[in-house]
């Protein structure tokens, strides 16, 4: 069973400066936690992220490698796993499709482990992230960490969207 999740404001703590470093990615209390009790429970986690400080300069690829690596070892540290990281490195001006609202990141995800998307859970705390779950027959679902509980309070969410509070929750739900 394959759930997607968010890094920036699902995974970590996000920020309007980007993370651009290993020093400044921190995880969101309990979502480290709750990879691993996904995993445990039989989950394959795949990380769906847009990276545009890549493409705006601020920090280079073996930069962004550098921060996986630690969220992957934070995350195997107490017992979780990512199969994969899928990144897309391009401004919001550049019309490519990988960047979410665009579903591309979902679709090389379906690719690469060779499964349906349909009722797949794409975690996000942005509505980009519901509008690329959507595209694709996703389950989306809205975390109130990050930017989400501003988009739970001021947007209309589709029908059909869940919303919990952190990725615990989420964990909560999946897991019984």
């Amino acid at each position: 069973m394959l759930i997607c999740l968010d890094r920036d404001g699902v995974i970590n703590q996000d920020s309007e400066a980007y993370i651009k470093s290993p020093e400044e990615w921190h995880a969101i209390p309990g979502s480290l936690e709750a990879i691993a009790r996904l995993t445990t429970a039989g989950y394959t986690i795949a990380v769906i992220t847009n990276q545009s400080g890549l493409g705006r300069g601020l920090f280079d690829l073996k930069t962004l490698v550098a921060i996986h690596e630690k969220m992957l070892r934070e995350i195997r540290a107490v017992g979780g796993e990512v199969a994969a990281i899928f990144y897309c490195p391009h401004l919001p001006g550049d019309q490519c499709a990988c960047r979410k609202p665009q579903p591309g990141l979902l679709l090389q995800a379906k690719e690469y482990f060779q499964v349906t998307l349909k009722g797949v859970w794409m975690v996000g705390d942005t509505f980009r992230d519901v509008e690329a779950a959507r595209a694709v027959g996703c389950q989306p679902v809205l975390v109130k960490t990050g930017k989400g509980k501003l988009i739970a309070e001021t947007t209309t969410l589709p029908t059909g969207c869940l919303v919990f509070d952190d990725l615990a929750a989420v964990a909560d739900a999946l897991v019984c």
